[in-house]
């Protein structure tokens, strides 16, 4: 292991943990290996050959996926002779016509612009290295690295798959030409996902334009900070000097707005596991449900597994992420020195399930579809689910908003008295 002092003449020779802040040395690696942060295990870096045609080519394939799931349906159920088909899009206008229009909005967000706007970005990205474009290419990144965590075709697809088992009692399924393609889709969006870095793209247009980013011997790594999104390494800023994108906030900024989004998503917690989230006329009957009592009549209907999905993803999910960043706010403020790899753990974990309890909310948007609205079924969606949308949105910007380093910031471990070390 070797020690940086200030000996630093590029910041190819330097990389900045986004996980703990640890100053590592690079060394040269393979073309097919990873390096990780030695201290909390965080990627630093993605070995494999990178090719730009690949992610135009990926991208392209992926907007020209997006014809058939907006023109076919996914599904269709065949009700009293009558075929009622769904759409992606079917389910959204649905929502805003019944005025549910902050969860009709999340759904198309979350289930169609996102994974759009992903496939966009990438191929301006690559526009803007051709034409060498920094303006372009600033916005190309921003929506990269931005909108990836809000991608959720895979949540979709399984919601579809819930979708069907609810349905099955009820009518005859048929399922149609989009759903093969909402897979495949997911596929290519998860590849883009993987082999997209924006600091590579960046450190190509550094190539395209000549330019030579260098920090001065004389500075301290101590004093050095990473812009999240494109990794330069430079003096603390307000804004990135490549990509123009906010810097890191501070701790203090860092902890209240972790705190505020917190709050939000605990108070908006409570209506949306009291309020009605779905309403269902069946044979003249009104039958209400919350998120709890719809997984006691799918116990009861002997869908166990569909009940155990909606359980998890619905109450466990929101509940266990509510309660991990409380613990882990709760370990900064009380200054822990132990444990530091398990918490930072305990945060990605977080942040990775968040994003399926949108399960419940995509499931809404394709029942009302589906379910022939006043005949013998009606489906409409009711107040709570506003409420759960609420406590997705603002549980997702709360992890967002904490800063993982502060995690580590009462490091005691040898790592954190030496200002760089080597990764492998």
């Amino acid at each position: 292991m070797a020690t940086i002092h200030n000996a630093i003449t590029t910041n190819s020779e330097l990389r900045l943990c986004q996980g703990c802040g640890l100053a590592v040395s690079s060394t040269p690696i393979k073309e097919n290996q990873d390096a990780y942060c030695p201290r909390c295990e965080t990627q630093l870096y993605r070995g494999h050959r990178h090719s730009c045609s690949g992610d135009v080519a990926l991208a392209t394939v992926g907007l020209l996926l997006f014809i058939p799931v907006v023109l076919y349906p996914f599904l269709s159920i065949r009700l009293f002779g009558e075929y009622i088909s769904a759409t992606l899009l079917d389910g959204v206008f649905l929502l805003i016509d019944e005025g549910f229009v902050f969860v009709g909005f999340l759904v198309l967000f979350c289930g169609f612009l996102v994974p759009l706007a992903h496939c966009v970005c990438v191929i301006t990205a690559n526009l803007a290295l051709k034409q060498n474009n920094t303006p372009l290419m600033r916005w190309s990144m921003y929506g990269i690295y931005h909108l990836k965590h809000w991608m959720m075709i895979d949540v979709y697809i399984v919601s579809i798959a819930i979708c069907c088992f609810k349905l099955t009692d009820y009518s005859d399924l048929i399922f149609g030409l989009a759903l093969p393609v909402l897979v495949v889709l997911q596929l290519v969006c998860l590849a883009l996902v993987l082999r997209v870095s924006p600091r590579k793209y960046w450190q190509r247009l550094d190539e395209v334009q000549y330019l030579e980013r260098t920090i001065s011997k004389e500075v301290n790594p101590s004093e050095l900070h990473d812009c999240p999104q494109c990794h330069l390494i430079q003096t603390h800023s307000e804004h990135c000097v490549r990509c123009h994108n906010k810097m890191k906030r501070t701790a203090k900024q860092s902890l209240q707005a972790t705190w505020a989004y917190l709050i939000v998503a605990t108070i908006a917690l409570i209506p949306a596991n009291v309020i009605p989230i779905s309403i269902l006329f069946t044979n003249g009957a009104r039958l209400e449900d919350t998120i709890f009592s719809g997984v006691i009549s799918l116990v009861d209907n002997d869908m166990l597994v569909i009940a155990i999905i909606i359980f998890i993803a619905s109450i466990v999910v929101p509940v266990a992420k509510i309660l991990g960043i409380l613990y882990l706010l709760l370990c900064i403020h009380f200054k822990r020195t132990v444990f530091h790899r398990q918490r930072m753990m305990l945060f990605y974990i977080v942040k990775w399930i968040g994003k399926w309890s949108m399960v419940d909310l995509f499931v809404m948007s394709i029942m009302l579809t589906l379910v022939d609205r006043g005949q013998v079924l009606n489906f409409t969606p009711g107040f709570g689910a506003v409420a759960f949308g609420v406590v997705v949105v603002f549980t997702m910007f709360s992890a967002d908003a904490l800063d993982p380093r502060l995690i580590w910031k009462n490091h005691t471990h040898k790592h954190s008295t030496s200002t760089g070390d080597t990764f492998s």
